[in-house]
């Protein structure tokens, strides 16, 4: 009895660190908040169209995880800028853009939901010209929008942000909140550390009867 405690007083611990990484408390961003992430966007140098729809973006928090809806068409040849080596592909190019984002990204909890590559031009379009090719697409997950800024404000990443503009010819990109899906791993690690949790107290369970039958 007392191995079996242990074993889902372990395992509600791992759930438990889990969770509240992967989980936001913050709440949404506060007025102070929303005033210097603008201040920082300003100072690098966003244009005022770009700064009233991050205010709004900010003003709109609901405090949770929200995801990213990304869609790109990559250059044939990427824009040849410093740090693009002659003949690097523009996939490559972005690789180094997300030598930054990657861990900047994984720190927070922020991952990507799906990627894949696109298998033919678009099958549905409307009022939308020039929209008909695209390279890729891909769902980001983040765990919160303030996560999101510290990122985007983040000195780095205005250095590796070049990268990604030498090597997308387009994109669309678009948050979407609310949002849910099936495969949220704080549902996955529960069904998998449940399983782990009853195969161990059955194991235990078993060994004990074995025991006292001898």
């Amino acid at each position: 009895m007392k191995q079996t405690l242990v074993v889902w007083l372990v395992l509600a611990v791992i759930y438990g660190v889990f969770f509240g990484w992967y989980t936001s408390f913050g709440g949404p961003l506060t007025e102070e908040e929303i005033t210097k992430y603008l201040e920082q966007l300003e100072q690098n140098e966003t244009p005022p169209e770009g700064l009233e729809l991050m205010r709004r973006f900010m003003e709109e928090d609901t405090g949770g995880d929200f995801a990213m809806l990304n869609i790109i068409h990559y250059y044939d040849t990427p824009l040849q800028i410093g740090g693009v080596e002659p003949g690097e592909t523009s996939r490559q190019v972005m690789n180094k853009y997300m030598q930054y984002m990657t861990p900047a990204l994984f720190a927070r909890a922020c991952h990507p939901v799906f990627l894949g590559t696109a298998a033919a031009p678009a099958a549905d379009i409307m009022n939308a010209e020039g929209m008909e090719i695209w390279s890729s697409g891909a769902l980001m997950r983040y765990r919160s929008r303030r996560d999101l800024l510290n990122i985007t404000t983040n000195p780095e990443f205005f250095g590796s942000h070049e990268f990604k503009v030498a090597a997308m010819q387009k994109t669309i990109a678009f948050p979407v909140d609310p949002w849910f899906h099936f495969g949220d791993p704080r549902l996955l690690l529960a069904f998998v550390l449940t399983i782990v949790g009853t195969l161990l107290s059955w194991a235990l369970a078993h060994r004990s009867t074995r025991s006292q039958s001898r």
